[in-house]
């Protein structure tokens, strides 16, 4: 079925939200935008989607994942993409990076070569590029990254790996401080990948530096970096002054705690906030032992931890992290959209396709309710999710 049609919904267009609107699909893409009562005669080849009381959003697009169902990115292979990119769409999620971990270059060589060779399918999320966190970051800082892997920045390496991912690099996780005379990040900002503050120790006064040679986001906001103090406000505060980056965030109330979510939001906003997971592989499965870059993990229901307690990335959904800054103050649906889905988009520099429901552009939607509890999740024309239907494929 290469046509759809979804009835009746509040369509969240990039501009207002249509109440009793109707959206044609055709061929993956938004063909047209209905308003109210101007719902177009259905050809017999046309699947409908009954939309009323439904919310249809823009897709999620998770920045930041290293694993979920099972799978991780470093373990290279075809069969690992596929499960990923057929469970996400559970949670809304449509289009992902791919995230390495700091490890052997052997190890993150064999993830770019295979992400350079995946074919993703229709109708499962679309894996958009690779985040590559690490390894050029700060050992004090170093949260679950491997301490012994961690190397300083090195034009000619991130060449090497660049061409063996395929150019498919979009976003790099690195510490300003180990950039010195900001030839690295220049480098970077020049070739068009997105560069990101993390895993750093970074101050106020080198983060406002860094932002001058091309750091344009902050990676996973208050975690593995140096918090606010009365007399440096380090790079938690530059998030809150600096207008010019965008910041990760992951709203398990783990991570960050509500308290500072809402601290967070109050400064930050939605404008230049970015909902990520930075999940592992144990995402979507019961408790237990599991491993991150090479390293046990214990998991229980709520969270992931190295044996020495650091957290290890997240077991958390998107729609659940969405789900958490919805109950925030001030916090509106319009609001989520711009933080899971047109931010990241205006950051990986693929608004002209994905981010938000305009014609022309990939038909990646979600139908929710009020709650943001996912009752369609649609890849590219594809419904690639039902929700309640425990049978569904993905």
């Amino acid at each position: 079925m290469d046509k759809l049609l979804i009835k009746q919904a509040h369509i969240h267009t990039e501009n207002r939200i249509l109440e009793q609107a109707s959206l044609f699909i055709e061929d993956g893409k938004i063909k047209d935008i209905y308003q109210k009562d101007n719902t177009p005669h259905v050809p017999e080849d046309v699947q409908v989607i009954e939309g009323e009381n439904l919310h249809a959003i823009p897709g999620f697009i998770d920045g930041h994942i290293h694993g979920a169902a099972g799978s991780d990115v470093m373990d290279a292979t075809t069969d690992a993409l596929d499960n990923m990119a057929t469970a996400l769409p559970r949670e809304g999620t449509t289009s992902f990076l791919a995230t390495t971990i700091t490890q052997s270059p052997e190890n993150i060589d064999q993830a770019l070569e295979n992400v350079a060779s995946y074919q993703g399918k229709p109708g499962h999320a679309e894996m958009i590029g690779v985040h590559l966190e690490g390894p050029f970051i700060e050992k004090s800082k170093a949260g679950a990254q491997p301490l012994e892997y961690i190397i300083e920045p090195n034009i000619e390496q991130f060449k090497r790996w660049q061409t063996l991912s395929g150019n498919q690099i979009k976003t790099i996780t690195i510490a300003p401080e180990h950039d010195e005379s900001g030839a690295f990040i220049r480098y970077l900002n020049e070739s068009g990948v997105n560069v990101s503050a993390g895993h750093t120790d970074i101050n106020y006064g080198g983060m406002k530096n860094a932002i001058s040679e091309g750091v344009r986001q902050i990676t996973h906001l208050c975690n593995a970096m140096n918090g606010i103090h009365h007399r440096e406000i380090g790079l938690v505060g530059a998030s809150f002054q600096l207008e010019d980056v965008r910041a990760e965030l992951i709203a398990d109330g783990i991570h960050v705690v509500p308290e500072m979510l809402q601290m967070i939001y109050n400064n930050i906003g939605s404008e230049r906030l970015i909902l990520i997971t930075d999940a592992m592989r144990a995402k979507g499965l019961k408790p237990g032992r599991y491993e991150l870059g090479g390293q046990p993990v214990n998991v229980t229901s709520d969270r992931a931890n190295l044996e020495n307690g650091s957290l290890a990335g997240s077991i958390l959904k998107m729609h659940e992290g969405a789900q958490n800054m919805l109950q925030l103050d001030g916090v509106t649906l319009s609001d989520i959209v711009k933080m899971t889905a047109t931010n990241p988009a205006k950051q990986l520099n693929v608004f002209d396709k994905k981010g938000s429901i305009a014609q022309a552009k990939d038909a990646d939607i979600l139908l929710v309710d009020e709650s943001l509890n996912i009752k369609y999740t649609i890849c590219r024309g594809m419904i690639a999710y039902e929700g309640g239907n425990e049978n569904e494929s993905c």
